[in-house]
């Protein structure tokens, strides 16, 4: 009877006690146990991709380029830079623009030897603490060189007679009448020559001062020197050089230093060497040629 009563029923009331306690209710807890167990296992990946996921995202967002600090020298004056180690040269002379007012054209950098453009900081050899040279002229410096307002109308109005050589204009006559100054350097003519390893000096310029140009290849600066002062011009800010022989006196020119964008920003130097013109167009003009 006990066994007819088995096969009958499904109710637990039917069912064999020992069979209760050993059998189906066990299988059926185990597999839903197993069930959870998997379930756990097949979602774990997923938790663990989430978090490596905000560990990038982390990672990431605290990215920052490494700064380096440094001292830029310009004109005695010293300025403290804290800039991308890996930013280029380029980038640091559009910077020093703002800060220095120096044109980013006209500017050199002088770190280990004359830095290039496309050159990081870090490949130039810039080292925290250390000290960077721009070397350069402002643009007010320069335009500061050009004559008064009445006599930039006299040269206008003198550069206007182009058929009339540059001796004969009453603007440059006034110089050359005094005549060649006493320690001017010796004036050859039909010969070219380098430039000296000493300083051009002897010279006039329009107001009938002493002028000594100095030419500082390593610096690619051109100084002008007269008893006042010394104005040190970068060479890229000099457009174009203007020279003609002096009548009757051949052996030197008169010579025009293009400084701005029009004829009336030259600055005049009288008793020019003749050998040397050449020479001083090269030193000055030959690396921007490409300009």
């Amino acid at each position: 009877m006990e066994y007819i009563a088995s096969e009958k029923g499904d109710s637990t009331e039917n069912r064999d006690p020992n069979l209760l306690a050993n059998g189906a209710t066990k299988t059926v807890v185990e597999t839903k146990s197993n069930s959870e167990n998997e379930k756990t296992h097949i979602e774990a990946p997923a938790e663990s991709a989430a978090c490596t996921s905000d560990t990038t995202e982390d990672t990431e967002l605290c990215e920052i380029p490494e700064q380096i600090e440094f001292t830029i020298v310009f004109n005695k004056a010293k300025h403290d830079i804290t800039f991308a180690y890996d930013a280029t040269v380029l980038d640091l002379k559009s910077h020093l623009e703002r800060i220095c007012g120096v044109p980013q054209l006209a500017q050199k950098l002088i770190i280990k030897g004359m830095a290039r453009d496309s050159m990081t900081l870090r490949q130039a050899g810039v080292v925290k603490g250390g000290k960077v040279m721009l070397v350069g002229s402002k643009m007010d410096d320069i335009l500061a060189m050009k004559s008064g307002p009445q006599e930039t109308l006299e040269e206008k109005a003198s550069s206007q007679s182009s058929k009339e050589p540059l001796c004969m204009q009453k603007i440059h006559r006034k110089v050359l009448d005094k005549g060649i100054p006493p320690d001017v350097m010796p004036g050859i003519k039909g010969v070219k020559e380098p430039l000296p390893p000493v300083p051009l000096s002897g010279m006039l310029n329009k107001h009938g001062g002493k002028v000594r140009l100095t030419f500082k290849h390593e610096q690619d600066q051109l100084w002008i020197g007269t008893k006042e002062r010394t104005e040190k011009l970068a060479m890229a800010s000099i457009k174009s050089i203007t020279s003609e022989p002096i009548k009757e006196h051949e052996e030197y020119h008169i010579m025009g230093l293009q400084l701005g964008p029009t004829e009336a920003s030259r600055y005049w130097v009288y008793w020019v060497p003749a050998q040397y013109i050449e020479a001083i167009k090269d030193a000055v003009l030959g690396v921007w040629q490409l300009f």
